[in-house]
């Protein structure tokens, strides 16, 4: 197959593009290498692909809809899989019109070109921070998102919408796949669990926001990236799937694994909530198990000691 990846040089995207160049397939990558962290990063991220003579790179923006369309006039397009967004909860309140340009016109532009294409398979990544603060656990799909905290959140939604808008219109086959808190190998720095690792690696405070009592549904990237290739081979109709680890742990609980793996002991200062952090997330995977047959592996503990190993790898090599 000939896919489409938007966003591919990323945390996500990076490790989606690799395993699907291992897999045989053609990979077209679009990434405007945000500076939102350091484009460096990014590059890093995909030494590996560009070797390969099955990938290509388009270093453009999905706003720009003019080079959208010469991209997907060049290119025979058997699915695309938008994970490009800018990314993060809290910048988002900062910065509410950019996160809607991005995330919501950016989806239409792509969604356009499925459209005039009639590229009928596409799999778009949202977010369980669509949920916000939720009462019902674990969370549903079925569970009502009408209550979003954050700009970031809502954004997300509205891709949804604009999803089964265009499976409803034009019959365009879309899975929108809720993740949870991804983690492993390449996250982003900002990240709890790359920033924590860091700052205890480097006998650095730690801002711990919410007391340390939030919980989060982590899931290890190749949990992840095991269901967006089987959306990618199952996707049909229009569907919203969570992809999460289906088990939740405390920021506190979180530090003191990163504590004993790294065998350092954390400073810590204790603040409120953060506006846009929602007190918990935690997935309902049934669904995800029934269509994708999604079988998430890698529990916290295991997750967080290839985590570690990786960032002491790449930390003594100087990336």
């Amino acid at each position: 197959m000939q896919i489409l990846v938007t966003g591919g040089a990323g945390f996500i995207g990076s490790h989606l593009v690799d395993k699907l160049l291992e897999q045989g397939h053609i990979v077209v990558n679009i990434d405007n290498f945000d500076p939102y962290y350091s484009p460096d990063i990014k590059e890093n991220n995909i030494i590996n692909a560009i070797q390969n003579e099955r990938y290509k790179i388009y270093r453009e923006d999905i706003l720009n809809s003019k080079k959208l369309d010469q991209i997907f006039s060049t290119h025979d397009f058997d699915v695309v899989v938008h994970l490009a967004a800018k990314a993060g909860v809290r910048p988002s309140i900062e910065d509410p019109v950019s996160y809607a340009k991005v995330n919501i016109e950016g989806t239409m532009n792509l969604l356009e070109q499925c459209k005039k294409y009639e590229i009928k398979k596409f799999i778009f990544a949202s977010s369980s921070s669509v949920y916000g603060n939720n009462k019902t656990v674990p969370f549903s799909e079925s569970d009502s998102v009408d209550n979003p905290v954050s700009p970031y959140a809502a954004t997300k939604k509205s891709g949804e919408l604009l999803c089964y808008n265009y499976h409803h219109l034009y019959d365009i086959n879309i899975f929108a796949l809720r993740f949870f808190t991804v983690y492993g190998p390449r996250q982003r720095p900002e990240m709890a669990i790359h920033k924590f690792t860091r700052r205890i690696n480097n006998n650095e405070e730690i801002p711990v926001y919410g007391m340390g009592k939030p919980e989060r549904d982590y899931t290890y990237i190749d949990d992840i990236i095991q269901g967006v290739l089987k959306s990618i081979q199952r996707v049909k109709g229009y569907e919203i799937i969570n992809l999460g680890e289906s088990s939740t742990i405390s920021v506190t609980d979180l530090i003191h694994v990163i504590e004993s793996t790294l065998g350092k002991t954390a400073k810590t200062q204790m603040l409120p909530m953060q506006p846009g952090d929602v007190s918990r997330t935690f997935a309902n995977v049934s669904k995800a198990r029934k269509i994708l047959n999604f079988q998430p592996t890698t529990d916290i503990n295991t997750g967080i000691q290839k985590f570690v190993n990786w960032y002491l790898e790449t930390n003594l090599q100087g990336n």
